[in-house]
């Protein structure tokens, strides 16, 4: 069974929808680890429950290289395909993303390229789109800047607040990530310079 490691740094909510795929065979893998820069992040406490290894790796007072290296270290030894970050704060360095081309995968509250970096569903609602969403996308060195993998288009009501918007938004993050996990786990797929293209499946 192919096997997944999360990076994460808060609540974990995304991470719940990957584990509720994982338990309902929907994810096409298995959460093998899940590792944390805040030791206090509730998603570790949403790992433990589900009998998953939580690890805390704190960041603070380490150069951003030697972080990697620990963090690296630890989901090579569980053995992962393919890295998730859920609510990850940090941005990895290169020598992380050299290591794991094209296995490391992001979920963003917005239709990239459209509004990347942080407060992306305020910023949409400011801006006055009708259309926001959310987007899962290969991790480059580039802020929110990889090969897009899967969107979901959320529609911008009148009545729409950044705080309603957002909870719709992420209603479309859970359905989509373990989607997209699912496919690139899969491994019918390739890249055509910037463009993700997912193969058919077998007849």
């Amino acid at each position: 069974m192919k096997r997944v490691g999360v990076l994460v740094s808060g609540r974990g909510s995304n991470l719940q929808a990957l584990i509720a795929a994982a338990q309902e065979g929907r994810l096409g893998g298995e959460v093998a680890v899940v590792i944390s820069n805040v030791a206090e992040a509730p998603a570790l406490g949403r790992a433990r429950t589900a009998g998953i290894p939580a690890l805390a790796c704190d960041h603070r007072g380490t150069p951003r290289e030697e972080h990697d290296r620990t963090v690296l270290a630890a989901l090579q030894e569980h053995g992962v395909d393919l890295v998730c970050l859920a609510g990850y704060t940090r941005l990895l360095s290169s020598a992380f993303l050299a290591a794991l081309p094209h296995r490391v995968v992001n979920i963003h509250p917005s239709l990239l390229p459209a509004f990347p970096g942080l407060d992306a569903q305020r910023r949409a609602w400011e801006h006055g789109v009708k259309v926001a969403g959310a987007t899962v996308h290969l991790v480059e060195e580039a802020l929110d800047a990889g090969p897009i993998v899967m969107q979901e288009a959320v529609a911008v009501r009148a009545d729409d607040t950044p705080e309603t918007l957002a909870a719709r938004i992420l209603e479309a993050e859970h359905r989509i990530y373990p989607r997209a996990v699912r496919l690139l786990l899969d491994g019918r797929w390739r890249l055509e310079g910037r463009r993700f293209i997912a193969e058919p499946e077998p007849a």
